[in-house]
């Protein structure tokens, strides 16, 4: 239920200050650290260059199209994931409470990677770099290699053991916390404070700092690959990263991949572009905003590969090691890896401090997004009541940053990354997918094709193509159930290197995922309540979109009691 104080939020709403301003955010959050870390390793452990082939197709099938609809359903609706949901399938708003809890629980982990980021890039002005030698306190030095140790598995690199035992001191499971690493803690408070000044004027200010976080990583990453293609051994890490291993098409797992590195990428279901979206002005052209965001974000992808493996080619040839001994995945790569690499480059005391300052600006963008979906939330249902108590947004912004703050102290603990990796596991790779799934039943077969067909014509003045309606009434939604099944299939518990987890901590991290699914049977059970009538009749209302579509013109007349078959006869006339 769409309450009196969100439709007079949705009357005062802001707007973006110009088309570049949303086009950069939504950019800047697809954009990410996993472009970095994750798309390289996915790639050359896929089949090189023959990735290609299903993650474009997962990008022109699943990635554009919901990447539209979620801008569609934002921009009509001028309102957040969770009032726009409620108004479109009344049935399944608990997806829209969903999205922003799943947001917030991101936002209180995705932070701690900023903090660690600013700890490496305040210890990489030094003369020398910290992470370089076996000769340090915290080296276990008849177990340290100052390069990579190749096939002697009981060696650890230095930048290993300075990620393990410097930046973590880490302990040995999530069972010792081994209390609070007091300067990732100061980083943490840091970072959140970074956070807070950047949007705590709303889109208005966001809007003016993703002109250089989302700009500014691009020169990094160009001018990195233009000095690491001149670095010996830079080709065969290159062609490792490219070369087409056709056989890999015949995996299912490598299009499960495909699916679910776009899905991730772009994202879907976290409610941040529904929620940015809300900001445009009614006519804005979504279309070419959604086409530029899913072209920036693939290539931005495909340049980190290059620049990622062209620098680890160079770190096999000085090591004399074959590529697949060095390249890693997950915050390793990042962490671990490309330090070792920087510190091998030519002039390394200015491409250190540069790399690391654009991992902030990649992460920050990212998590601006994120806090802004709960804000947003806030704002819509509960504004007046809230400014009354709080007199300014601003002051709602900083209560909303000192809560993810005090959340995220237990990573930064000597056992946090325990806590993180179970967070990371439980949050963005289990819940979101079943997340996604109810969201895209809820817009394409529930709500209907038709009718969110007709929003993009109120706003664009034409009808989507065929393109999109095929992909919104069938392809897209047969994907994402794919994705489901196959993480259900494909099922592994959390790990951390050949770290287990104990029993209570994965209970933990399934009470995690259920802190956001949950709002999807409890917000349909509510709804079947509210209404009277046999439960066949109340499952038809609930299923009545409240959404006004009639103020400019009348939609036509549609099955409500089959909208999935009235939407393939309007496809096939």
């Amino acid at each position: 239920m769409i309450t009196a104080s969100s439709v007079h939020a949705q009357t005062q709403r802001p707007t973006w200050s110009g088309r570049l301003d949303f086009i950069l955010a939504t950019v800047g959050y697809a954009v990410g650290l996993g472009n970095v870390w994750r798309f390289p390793y996915l790639c050359y452990s896929s089949g090189g260059g023959a990735f290609m082939v299903p993650y474009l197709t997962m990008v022109i099938l699943c990635g554009i199209p919901l990447l539209f609809m979620e801008f569609s359903i934002g921009q009509y609706t001028r309102l957040g994931p969770v009032h726009a949901l409620a108004k479109i399938c009344p049935l399944l708003k608990g997806v829209g409470v969903a999205t922003v809890v799943i947001s917030f629980v991101f936002s209180t982990y995705y932070n701690v990677l900023m903090s660690w980021a600013l700890y490496y890039f305040f210890n990489s002005f030094g003369a020398t770099l910290p992470w370089t030698s076996c000769n340090n306190t915290w080296n276990e030095v008849g177990n340290c290699s100052s390069g990579f140790p190749g096939n002697s598995t009981h060696l650890q690199s230095a930048s290993q053991q300075f990620f393990d035992h410097r930046l973590l001191e880490k302990t040995r499971g999530i069972e010792e916390s081994g209390g609070i690493r007091w300067e990732l803690f100061g980083y943490l408070i840091l970072s959140w404070v970074i956070v807070y000044f950047c949007i705590f004027k709303g889109v208005k200010s966001t809007g003016k700092v993703v002109y250089f976080t989302a700009v500014f990583p691009y020169f990094i990453l160009i001018a990195l690959l233009i000095n690491n293609v001149q670095l010996p051994g830079a080709k065969d890490g290159m062609l490792y990263f490219v070369t087409p291993v056709w056989g890999k098409l015949f995996e299912v797992k490598v299009w499960v991949n495909a699916a679910a590195q776009v899905f991730n990428s772009a994202g879907i279901a976290f409610g941040s572009m529904i929620s940015m979206a809300s900001y445009n002005k009614f006519k804005n052209n979504i279309l070419r905003d959604a086409l530029i965001v899913s072209f920036t974000n693939s290539f931005t992808s495909i340049l980190a590969g290059f620049v990622i493996f062209s620098a680890i080619g160079y770190m096999a040839h000085v090591h004399n090691l074959p590529v697949e001994n060095i390249a890693t995945d997950g915050p390793g790569l990042v962490f671990v890896v490309y330090p070792e690499v920087l510190s091998t480059m030519p002039v390394f005391q200015l491409w250190a401090p540069l790399f690391f300052f654009m991992l902030l600006c990649l992460g920050l963008d990212s998590q601006f997004a994120t806090v802004e979906v709960t804000i947003t939330f806030i704002k819509d249902e509960l504004g007046p009541q809230v400014l009354r108590f709080l007199k300014r947004e601003e002051l709602l912004t900083l209560v909303m940053c000192i809560i993810g703050f005090i959340l995220g102290i237990p990573h930064v603990t000597k056992g946090g990354i325990y806590v993180f990796q179970l967070m990371d596991h439980y949050t963005a790779v289990v819940s979101l997918v079943f997340l996604a799934f109810f969201e895209v039943v809820a817009v394409c077969w529930i709500f209907g094709v038709p009718r969110l067909s007709f929003m993009v014509k109120r706003m664009q003045g034409k009808n989507p193509n065929i393109y999109f309606r095929v992909c919104w009434l069938l392809l897209s939604p047969l994907l994402v159930l794919c994705i489901l099944i196959s993480s259900i299939v494909y099922y592994t518990p959390a790990h951390y290197g050949e770290y287990s987890y104990p029993g209570w901590a994965e209970g933990v991290g399934w009470c995690v995922s259920m802190v956001s699914i949950v709002w999807i049977p409890l917000g349909a059970i509510q709804e079947i309540n509210r209404h009277k009538g046999s439960l066949l009749q109340r499952l038809k209302t609930a299923m009545i979109p409240t959404i006004d579509l009639n103020a400019d013109g009348s939609l036509p007349d549609q099955n409500l009691e089959n909208p999935a078959l009235e939407t393939m006869l309007t496809l096939v006339a």
